[in-house]
């Protein structure tokens, strides 16, 4: 077994802004297993809202890595759950976790999502997110925008429903809203009559996550938006703790640790009767090609970075009357831009 890792840009067709940052690329790791001659590649990217970093976790794919994953991959379940189970960033476990299931399509040829039935167009339209911009840019960004089943709006407060009314006036497709912590209670309260009359679908994480008291206010509100947790929502226990205070939670890879460890956040949402929002960093197609292996269990899906990268590394993903379609290629279904063995892969023939 062999394990190697790298770090890779993502560089985005414009700046995007959202309540609390603005960037135009962000950067990944990509993390390669080589085992019987069979290259597998994942991608995991940090969750940066809890202060962690790539540095980290490439440095613990490289030391760690291969240890992790043991001698061979003949027992697929258990190498899952020692990365699962495993004390290292979450974007380390993300990416070795999307390797391995790589590894297991592209080693008996057909794509990963066939073999674990899950179906080939996602049954859940896709929203796609505009970031905060002035009202022409606005504008220009939903007509322009890909032909998917919503839109998601970032949003600081008051001063973006100028925004939200000119959007409502040119699409009928719903629209969802991200204040990413950015509101109070009394913000919320005011807001919500205006949300309400432009038909706004559900809001994303309004208030800080450690803001209990302003969530469980906004509950007892008449007429109240549905809300969403995101960076109050990382884990199984975090899952417990949403309850109350939201109506669903968003789900990403990048704060839970992976597939098989995201699976069990979202079951567990399920079970108490919250919904569940499939969602992403802005990530490249390998890493929404490992999402959507989750799909089935999700209630709404927002799988949209890669419409907002310039030169896309990985492609694959396809898009039919909003609803992603997964690549056909042996393992998560992408195909890297760059030769295969650029990535370390010993395999190229069977990409």
């Amino acid at each position: 077994m062999e394990v190697r890792v790298r770090r890779m840009t993502l560089r985005l067709l414009s700046v995007f802004r959202s309540s609390r940052l603005a960037y135009d690329s962000t950067d990944t790791c990509i993390a390669t297993i080589v085992h019987d001659g069979v290259a597998g590649h994942g991608e995991g990217t940090p969750a940066w809202a809890h202060g962690e970093t790539l540095d980290e976790v490439i440095d613990a794919v490289a030391a760690q890595g291969e240890r992790i994953l043991g001698p061979g991959l003949s027992d697929p379940g258990k190498v899952l759950d020692r990365i699962a189970g495993w004390e290292a960033p979450v974007g380390a476990r993300m990416a070795l976790d999307g390797a391995v299931r790589d590894w297991l399509g592209r080693s008996a040829g057909q794509p990963t999502w066939r073999m674990l039935g899950v179906p080939r167009t996602l049954t859940e339209p896709t929203g796609y997110t505009i970031g905060i911009a002035g009202l022409e840019e606005t504008l220009a960004a939903v007509v322009n925008a890909p032909p998917v089943g919503a839109l998601k709006m970032k949003v600081r407060g008051a001063d973006d429903l100028d925004r939200l009314i000119a959007v409502r006036e040119v699409t009928a497709l719903p629209v969802r809203i991200d204040a990413n912590e950015a509101w109070d209670f009394d913000t919320a309260r005011e807001l919500t009559p205006h949300l309400r009359g432009l038909d706004i679908q559900l809001i994303e994480q309004p208030f800080p996550a450690e803001a209990v008291d302003a969530y469980r206010r906004y509950q007892e509100l008449p007429d109240r938006l549905p809300v969403f947790l995101d960076e109050g929502c990382t884990d199984v226990a975090s899952v417990h703790s949403a309850r109350g205070l939201a109506d669903g939670v968003v789900v990403k890879l990048a704060k839970s640790g992976g597939v098989r460890a995201t699976r069990r956040v979202m079951e567990t949402a399920r079970r108490l009767g919250l919904s569940v929002m499939l969602s992403c960093n802005c990530e490249s197609e390998l890493a929404l090609s490992q999402a959507a292996l989750l799909a089935p269990l999700a209630d709404r899906i927002d799988l949209d970075s890669q419409f907002l990268l310039r030169d896309p590394p990985f492609r694959g993903l396809g898009l039919d009357r909003g609803r992603i379609v997964l690549g056909d290629a042996p393992g998560l279904g992408v195909v890297s831009r760059e030769d295969d063995s650029a990535l370390g892969s010993g395999s190229a023939a069977r990409i």
